[in-house]
């Protein structure tokens, strides 16, 4: 089973009205006091999950692009001495596309990390306004030009989907987005967050959220714009070039193993749920008092396993393993969808089976949320 690592860095500049991350603004960081609380849940985590190799290391927030690039290099050291790196790890770090922080990426680079995912979010200086970015357009195409001659992989976010955006204006900035050269692409449509500013704004009559019916148009167009031009979806948000799928993210959605740390990180490793404390402070706290910041930890159940690695497969358009996850979690693959239902939307073009394989169709994966909800059994779901 693979082993990746997260590490939550929970700090930003500002937060975004979109947001639903757990990010913290602060005045000021003791980064002495957070390395050392860093490195300690880290070494907790090689402690209790044992030695295999790391395949990926994922930094994200927040905006770990603020930590200093010392600071990098001393997790990922500790990483290395913990767990040692398997051939080819990919270690990714998430990055706000300010010139404050491209001016550290080519430390970041020589501090070891590899991949750079930017939140670029959109190409125009009046929706990065909407969005509530920091930087604008042409600053944040100078980062991305940076990035691509620091690291050897960029990935770079956009949201779409946006109040009143019409097929023409998505279309053009798609284009533009495909023709900066990156091999990942993250399109993420806007979805009103409970407990985000946008939601109050939408309550407020201050904006009206684009509706379902063109948002399915833009996914569309999403969809076959990026395959024409060599990047598919492997993941319903997320394109890349044959073999440049983020490795760290595959880990997820293929259910394997990974231990996160960091203040609100969750973890899964041995058929064990971990959840970290959410506030950085009190994170702080229990890593000062126990050694770690773990505010919860259980063992999932074999069909909780299960339910987990459907909700999380069915992401993927190569879709999900029936056989494989049935003598996984000891299960027979019948108890693993609702075959009714699953024949019933396999009639009607939205879901597709291939021997053992069983995903959703393209017309499918715009329902995913609806279908996930028909496919799983609820025995599973309520186990």
């Amino acid at each position: 089973m693979a082993r990746a690592l997260y590490i939550h860095w929970p700090f930003c500049l500002a937060k975004c009205p979109y947001c639903d991350f757990n990010s913290h603004v602060r005045d000021s960081v003791d980064l002495d006091s957070w390395q050392q609380a860093l490195l300690a849940d880290m070494r907790h985590e090689a402690r209790v999950a044992g030695g295999e190799s790391l395949t990926s290391i994922f930094l994200g927030g927040g905006t770990p692009s603020l930590m200093p690039p010392a600071l990098v290099k001393a997790l990922l050291e500790e990483a290395q001495r913990l767990w040692g790196f398997a051939e080819g790890v990919e270690i990714t770090l998430e990055a706000n596309p300010s010139s404050v922080e491209a001016s550290k990426f080519a430390d970041l680079a020589s501090a070891g990390i590899n991949r750079v995912s930017l939140g670029l979010q959109a190409l125009d200086d009046e929706t990065l306004h909407f969005l509530g970015r920091l930087h604008n357009a042409a600053e944040g195409l100078a980062a991305l030009d940076v990035a691509q001659k620091a690291f050897a992989r960029v990935n770079f976010d956009l949201i779409y989907a946006r109040p009143g955006q019409r097929p023409a204006d998505w279309h053009a900035e798609l284009a533009r987005a495909i023709s900066l050269g990156t091999t990942h692409l993250s399109l993420y449509q806007l979805t009103i967050e409970p407990g985000t500013r946008f939601e109050t704004m939408v309550r407020q009559h201050e904006f009206e959220p684009l509706d379902d019916e063109h948002a399915a148009d833009l996914f569309e167009l999403t969809q076959a714009l990026t395959a024409s031009a060599g990047l598919p979806a492997y993941e319903i948000s997320n394109h890349a070039r044959q073999g440049e799928e983020s490795r760290h993210n595959l880990a997820y959605w293929r259910y394997q193993d990974y231990c996160g740390i960091g203040p609100g990180a969750h973890g899964r490793r041995g058929g064990t749920a971990t959840v970290r404390h959410r506030k950085p402070e009190n994170w702080l706290s229990a890593v000062a008092r126990n050694g770690h910041g773990i505010a919860e930890e259980r063992p999932l159940s074999a069909r909780e396993q299960a339910s987990e690695a459907l909700l999380m497969g069915l992401r993927l358009a190569e879709g999900v393993d029936l056989a494989q996850l049935a003598a996984r979690f000891g299960l027979s693959p019948t108890d693993l969808h609702d075959g009714p239902r699953s024949s019933l939307y396999q009639r009607q073009g939205l879901v597709w089976f291939e021997g053992s394989r069983m995903g959703l169709t393209p017309a499918g994966m715009p329902l995913l949320d609806a279908l996930l909800g028909e496919l799983v059994p609820e025995a599973l779901v309520s186990a």
